[in-house]
């Protein structure tokens, strides 16, 4: 009997030019270079920041397969990559690479890379079979997570997980998280684990049950309350998690801080926030910006969110499906976070 020749081709859903649909299409299998992985993708999580790569709005090139929630296992190992092994289970997340030599690297702030890269952005990402990441890209997925449910997490997980954990909050503090969507569902978990006084906070009173379920000690309909002043009503939060991505709707939170209290933005938005200056001096507090986590930091959302339970709600679809996923996120009509899977 002969022998069944090895694939040299794939599948992979790519944009060919700014705000085209989605082409599937067949291409080569990529070889990993010198300090590169190639990634056999199981799950590549569908993402509201994959729409810069649609736009072309980081500068990246056309055609170009977005995805930087990827999980999956090493398929081939480049030049002078020690670390990993072939068939490690490995996800790659927003944080897609750094050049180790810039001033924030120097200083160990690796996610703050004067030339850090973007999976799905720098180089083509998880909307395909395979692809090829740096080798500093790449976290390392627990046993007892599932490629599905661990793809959201390097993204939507990680960011919040860290912009929690990187607060000024502390266990036993109230921490109130602004939107229940993508990012909020997996914040208010996070938020609860981690021993903090949950508030959850959106528009009408639809997503009340699921917040309580989620874990919420406390919830906000923004549409018939005033915010801050149920926020000062329970003593004031130490936080505001934004993951909303209008900014008219972070700054009503800032009158219910704390003195010394932050409003954490993690929800992306090119439109400006209207703050007064006098909104922050009387009590010295401050807007904060979070950038998602190293590699490093994916694997201890990972870990923790295996210790904790923390699971995203998701839908899957298989790749070919790409175009049909990516619009029910941008219609904001997935619950919580479109997965696409491979080899189906």
């Amino acid at each position: 009997m002969g022998s069944i020749a090895p694939m040299t081709t794939m599948t992979i859903a790519r944009v060919p030019a700014a705000n085209a649909p989605f082409e599937i299409t067949e291409v080569e299998i990529p070889e990993p270079g010198p300090g590169q992985v190639r990634v056999r993708v199981r799950a590549c999580g569908v993402c509201h920041s994959d729409s810069l790569t649609v736009a072309g709005a980081m500068g990246n090139d056309f055609p170009r397969a977005p995805g930087h929630e990827v999980a999956g296992e090493i398929d081939a190992l480049g030049e002078g990559v020690t670390a990993w092994r072939a068939g490690q289970r490995v996800g790659v997340g927003w944080f897609g690479g750094c050049d180790f030599t810039c001033d924030s690297c120097r200083r160990g702030d690796f996610i703050a890379c004067e030339n850090g890269l973007v999976a799905g952005i720098a180089y083509d990402g998880g909307y395909a079979d395979y692809m090829i990441a740096p080798a500093e890209a790449l976290v390392g997925i627990p046993d007892d997570l599932s490629d599905v449910d661990a793809a959201p997490l390097l993204c939507a997980g990680v960011t919040t997980f860290n912009a929690l954990r990187t607060s000024v909050a502390r266990p036993g503090d109230l921490v109130a998280v602004l939107g229940v969507g993508g990012l909020g569902h997996l914040g208010i978990q996070y938020a609860v684990k981690m021993g903090f006084e949950t508030v959850a906070i959106a528009r009408g009173t639809e997503k009340e049950p699921l917040a309580r379920e989620l874990g919420a000690h406390h919830y906000i309909d923004s549409t018939s309350a005033d915010v801050a002043e149920e926020l000062t009503g329970l003593g004031g939060a130490s936080v505001v998690l934004a993951t909303v991505t209008v900014p008219d709707a972070m700054t009503p939170a800032l009158g219910g801080l704390r003195p010394r209290g932050q409003l954490v933005v993690v929800g992306a938005s090119a439109d400006p926030m209207q703050v007064p200056p006098f909104a922050l001096i009387p009590g010295s507090t401050a807007i904060q910006g979070h950038a998602s986590g190293t590699s490093k930091d994916s694997e201890d959302a990972l870990r923790f969110s295996v210790l904790t339970g923390v699971r995203p709600t998701i839908e899957t679809m298989p790749l070919k499906d790409a175009q049909a996923a990516y619009d029910k996120m941008m219609a904001g009509d997935a619950r919580f976070r479109m997965v696409l899977t491979t080899g189906d």
